[in-house]
């Protein structure tokens, strides 16, 4: 046969344009036939018994680990703390998927982006494992001996292993670690480093019969897990890693919530502790208790507040305020609301003028700035108490007889409401009774409004002072513990802060009043009427020391003032002497030259005197010193 040739370069010879026309024919035909070849569904011949069981089996399988992997990332997931989330991985893990387990967690763990230590250092937090019993009942006898080196606990042979663990830079289990991903402990990798972890010279598990996985949180690699089977039961599958990987995973991230949370936890708690006072003062007259309660344990910030502040002339501030929310932000605003409140008490304002300021405060730190505040004044000479409310409940009296009112006093508006004027009263505070100032959390819930709570709380103070008798008041500290009692499981939504004092007075008989003109024979005549103050309390044995102070004090307010100077003093268990002068300015200690006349004054009361100082007032100043009474 003749070939033609191309008409053109490039043009195909008409043999090769036959046989590529003839190409997908051919093809066409060839695959007929092998679908041919292959038998239909119906011309199957039927698979063995053996072949569905095993099919089966492994679908059940499949399904076994998947809700296995489904419960145990479900109680990983319910812990909170971190010891809560690595029991939840042992006690899901064991007997389940492995008869052994071990957690190590680095020591100590980062938080969030804090920058990890060095060395790398891991150490073994828990460990769980499968305890093989007898027919009776008790510990696994001789014929489980085998099973040891893989069952003991963590005080046996192998999983004490090492308490803690050094993970060298470029080691094996280092390198491991870096993988993230589990590997069986016949691996290469796994053979070199499980020694590193676990220590040397302890038996190791060999072939599918432990993973190591690697714990990594959201940064880093946070730990490790080592899981374990014994000989008694079929060794891990290749999908057995993957629910490894899952586990570990879950654990990991748990961890890393667990850790911030707890740093949260830490921050509040310190926050919190800051905002309150550490202690309350011992003014003179009245004994305080007070009692803080959060809303909840994992909500331990909150908006509520209290404070006693010690006032010139023995009296005493008492303030209980509540900031709503419970956030962090609530806790900062109380913050700076308690801080302005105790500098207006410095300056000795009236307590409606301390509410009119601290609204003022709460409308420059937001619009949305809103608290209750109950301020009081309680003066043991007068026995009256001069009370301005804002908004919050009212307080409970309780008098000594065992009668409970709650005091009507003007209710005010909320703090940072503005525009709105505030109105004290002023009342009697008898000897012996007791005072309760509390925030809304003690008598609202959801279970029952503020006024029925209020006349419980009243109840239950009358209640209380029938146990001990007309005649005696009841223990300050199981009062307030007692009035914490009143409330029930559904009583909790609220933090609640609790501040109570006992009036004790001073007695009129226990005080002495004098005026003195601002002239050059005052300090004179101050030193003969302490004489004849002491003389009458049979404190003449204090007579040298205290007409000494009273001297230096009165002859400094006398050279600034010019009104008369107010001579106060005060017997209870100490001696106060209080000296008023309408100059502002403060004195202040400072060292005397060898060639100076004076300007040792201070010196003298600061070395004699038990306590002294100095506060500030709308009308002037009042410098005072506390002497220890003897016998």
């Amino acid at each position: 046969m003749t070939e033609h040739p191309t008409s053109h370069e490039g043009r195909q010879p008409l043999a090769a344009r036959q046989q590529e026309r003839t190409r997908p024919r051919q093809q066409d035909a060839a695959a007929a036939g092998a679908a041919a070849a292959i038998p239909s569904p119906a011309a199957a011949p039927n698979p063995g018994p053996a072949a569905v069981a095993e099919a089966q089996a492994a679908t059940r399988r499949e399904g076994d680990r998947l809700r296995f992997v489904g419960a145990a990332t479900r109680r990983i997931a319910r812990g909170i703390d971190l010891d809560e989330i690595v029991l939840g991985l042992c006690r899901a893990s064991v007997p389940t998927f492995s008869d052994a387990i071990l957690v190590y967690l680095r020591d100590p763990l980062p938080v969030g982006d804090e920058r990890p230590v060095s060395p790398f250092v891991l150490r073994l937090r828990r460990s769980d494992r499968l305890r093989h019993t007898d027919e009776e009942g008790g510990e696994a006898g001789p014929e489980t001996e085998r099973l040891r080196p893989l069952l003991s606990d963590p005080t046996a042979d192998l999983m004490p292993a090492a308490e803690l663990c050094e993970v060298r830079a470029g080691g094996a289990l280092a390198e491991v670690l870096r993988g993230v991903r589990p590997v069986f402990g016949d691996s290469a990798a796994a053979r070199a480093a499980l020694p590193e972890l676990l220590g040397t010279g302890r038996p190791v598990p060999t072939g599918h019969r432990a993973i190591l996985a690697p714990l990594r949180g959201r940064r880093r690699v946070i730990g490790a897990a080592v899981f374990v089977r014994s000989t008694e039961r079929p060794p891990f599958e290749a999908s057995d890693l993957l629910v490894a990987a899952q586990l570990a995973t879950h654990t990991a991230l748990g961890i890393d919530k667990a850790v911030l949370y707890g740093r949260e936890a830490y921050i509040a708690d310190e926050l919190q502790r800051t905002m309150l006072p550490d202690s309350l003062p011992q003014p003179t007259g009245v004994r305080l208790a007070s009692r803080y309660l959060p809303a909840a344990e994992t909500a331990r910030v909150g908006g509520d507040w209290y404070d006693a502040i010690p006032l010139p002339g023995s009296r005493v501030a008492l303030v209980v305020g509540d900031v709503m929310g419970h956030s962090m932000t609530s806790a900062a605003i109380m913050g700076q609301l308690r801080t302005t409140a105790q500098i207006l008490a410095q300056l000795d304002l009236p307590p409606q003028e301390v509410l009119h300021h601290l609204d003022e405060q709460a409308q420059r730190l937001g619009s949305d700035r809103m608290a209750t505040c109950l301020y009081a004044v309680y003066d043991p000479v007068a026995h009256r108490i001069t009370i301005a409310n804002a908004g919050h409940p009212p307080p409970v009296l309780l008098h000594l007889g065992g009668r409970a009112e709650v005091l009507r006093v003007p209710p005010g508006a909320p703090i940072g409401v503005g525009g709105v004027d505030f109105e004290a009263v002023e009342l009697d505070a008898p000897a012996g009774a007791t005072l309760l100032l509390y925030t809304d959390g003690l008598v609202e819930s959801r279970l029952r409004d503020v006024w029925t709570g209020i006349e419980q709380l009243r109840e239950r103070l009358a209640a209380t002072a029938q146990l001990t008798g007309p005649d005696h008041a009841p223990p300050l500290e199981a009062l307030c513990d007692d009035v914490l009692d009143m409330l029930g499981p559904g009583d909790r939504d609220d933090d609640i802060a609790l501040l109570a004092a006992r009036f004790d007075g001073i007695a009129p008989s226990d005080v002495a009043y004098w005026y003195l003109e601002p002239e050059d024979a005052a300090p004179g005549r101050a030193r003969r009427l302490a004489r004849r103050a002491l003389s009458r309390w049979d404190l003449e044995e204090m007579s040298d020391e205290v007409e000494l102070l009273i001297s230096e004090v009165v002859t400094n307010a006398v050279r600034y003032a010019e009104r008369p100077v107010t001579l106060r003093l005060l017997r209870t268990d100490i001696l106060r002497c209080e000296v008023g002068d309408d100059s502002p300015q403060l004195p202040r200690q400072r060292r005397a030259r060898d060639t100076d006349e004076g300007g040792r004054g201070l010196f003298l009361v600061n070395r004699l005197a038990r306590r002294w100082g100095a506060t500030r007032l709308s009308t002037g100043k009042v410098v005072w010193f506390e002497m220890a009474t003897r016998g």
